[in-house]
This record gives structure tokens, sequence and C-alpha cells, in this order.
């Protein structure tokens, strides 16, 4: 796989919460040759399964295909477009941005004069389209229609990158990685490959997916903050330092065994680490845990700078090293019943 290539492709087509058509087809062209069965449940999760003999452990590897945005709520008279916010928006880190709307109309969201960075909020923020009336804007814009950040993926130095969204189209293509690993591999157990929707507004695809088939073990690739910034708060984890093996966030407390198991496989593999606690945010690790019966979850984060802006940036070198834990934590699964 090229990461860079596959990861630029996933970016450039935006998909809010709620509204994932567009990247779900993607990925759906991409994971179909590499498993057995693959469909869409009621809720809008891409579920791709690799049957295996029925002899060992099922798991669950989980990324989410949603990304933060706006949708618009009113258009004035003229023609300035209001919005929501949909997930976790920073506005500080929005402001002037240029956007883009589902239907690839173009735009600038900035906030009205004289408002503070501190009082910043969905109410005093308007997306400019260039109309110059209400009806030219109505033409174009829609009530209901979601814009995002305009899309952009950019190489920096050795393997370094930014763009948006890398939340979390960073652990997409880490799934996809995996299952371009996994491929030829024997498995004991089912292993399902779900690319979850809703997640910025709540874990809400990830739990659905778990509790309806109920895996023992079950993984989550996302993105994590990292503590190698200017003013940051304290944190072990740094860009370029490894595949972060998480123990704790907000939402959960990793299965001690998940993050010893994972933790003496990247060691015996020479597979660069590092651990993660998040003392603010959650993944859907905490929905699969807590889904139907419950299922053993950890999570492997890719360290990113300047989460939920528009130049998130992060190490492909990172990402790779989730590839390869993930992939053999997968294997051990099954190498454990032989």
């Amino acid at each position: 796989m090229n990461i860079y290539k596959e990861l630029k492709e996933l970016c450039l087509v935006p998909s809010v919460s709620g509204r994932e058509e567009g990247i779900r087809g993607l990925i759906k062209k991409k994971i179909a040759p590499l498993a057995d069965e693959v469909y869409i449940d009621a809720l809008g999760n891409l579920i791709a399964v690799k049957k295996g003999s029925g002899e060992g452990a099922s798991v669950m590897l989980c990324a989410h295909m949603d990304e933060i945005g706006f949708l618009t709520t009113f258009i004035d008279v003229d023609g300035r477009i209001r919005v929501s916010n949909v997930g976790g928006i920073g506005w500080a880190a929005a402001s002037y941005s240029k956007v883009v709307s589902e239907k690839g109309v173009k735009g600038v969201i900035v906030p009205e004069e004289k408002v503070k960075p501190n009082d910043y909020s969905s109410s005093n923020f308007y997306i400019d389209i260039g109309a110059a009336s209400k009806k030219e804007a109505e033409r174009k814009v829609s009530i209901g229609e979601f814009f995002v950040v305009t899309p952009t993926v950019d190489r920096l130095l050795g393997k370094r990158i930014c763009g948006r969204p890398l939340d979390d189209r960073i652990g997409c293509t880490v799934l996809l990685g995996i299952a371009e690993e996994l491929f030829s591999a024997k498995n004991d157990g089912d292993i399902y490959y779900v690319f979850s929707v809703q997640e910025e507004v709540g874990c809400r695809g990830s739990k659905t997916a778990a509790f309806a088939f109920a895996p023992e073990y079950s993984l989550c690739f996302d993105v994590t903050a990292t503590g190698d910034t200017p003013g940051c708060e304290n944190m072990a984890c740094r860009v370029g330092d490894g595949a972060a093996i998480k123990i704790k966030d907000s939402s959960v407390i990793c299965h001690a065994e998940i993050v010893k198991k994972l933790v003496s496989i990247a060691e015996e593999n020479k597979i660069k680490y590092q651990r993660e606690i998040l003392t603010r945010g959650g993944t859907d690790t905490s929905s699969m845990q807590l889904s139907g019966r419950g299922s053993v979850a950890g999570a492997l984060s890719v360290p990113t700078r300047y989460i939920h802006s528009g130049v998130e940036l992060c190490d492909l070198g990172d990402a790779e090293a989730c590839i390869a834990l993930g992939a053999a934590f997968v294997k051990s699964l099954s190498e454990g019943n032989r």
C-alpha cells in the first residue's frame, strides 16, 4: 500500500457525521476484494467480514468514516449562510477557512465583525459563498446541506504530513492496510472490519455494530493528541514515536489484557510504540467495550497535532506502525490456538 496516496484519496471525499455516503462508497470498493462479505447496516456502518474457521475468538477492528462540519440552518436576505456545528468544532481554528458544500459549492466561513475569539460560537459565524442575495444563495445551497473545511493533504519534511480530515481518514487507511496484511493469512475467528458512522457526535455507529455481532475482542483505530507542542498539556505521546497503545481516555479504560498483549507484540516484533493516556476526549473504543455483553477492548492511535483544525499533522511512520501492530495482534489470536 502507498499509504500517502491512499490517505489523500480518502481525505478528498467530504462526509460529515450522518452523511457518510461518499466516503463509504469509496471505502467499499477498496475493502470488498479483501473480505468474504461486505454490507451496510441500518445505521450506515460499512462492515466487511473475513470469515474464520470457527475455532477462535472473533475480533472487531473499527475506524470511523465521518468528520466534523457545518449544517446549513438559515440563509439571510443578503445571501449569508448560517450554520450549526456537526461535532466538536473549534471556532477559532475554523475561522477564515475555505469551505466546500456536499454539492461542491465553495465559500469561506467567518465570524461576525467585532466578535472576539472568546465569544466565538455557531450563532455568530456564517458562510459567505459570494452570493449577493438570498435568492441567489438558495439556487446553490439548501437548508440541511453540509459544508466542511476544504479537504487537503500535503507532504512536509520526512514522513510528516498535514491537512484534513486526518481524523479519522488516517484510521480508515490503517484499517485498509491491516486488511491487506491479513488477506492471505488464516484466521480461526471471524474478523469484522467496521468503518463506523457518527463517531464525532457520540460514537453511535460502533455501538450498534458491536451489539450486532458481539466480538470477543475489539480494537479501535483513531488519532490522539500529543504532548510535543509549545504550551500544550503534559502528555507522553509524540508525533513520530510510533503507534500509541491506548491505556485510558475520558471515556474508556482499556482492558489490561489487551494493553499488555499489544506491548508484548510490539516489543517482540520491534514495532515502534508508545503508551497513550488521553485526559480529554474519547473514541469508538468505549462503545465497543460496553456494547451487548461487552468486549475485551483496546485502541491504537496515530499521534496527531492540531486535531479538528484545517492543518492536522501526523507522521506516516506512526500509521505504518499501527498497521504492523494491528495485523500482528489479530494473527496472534489465531496462533494461540495452533
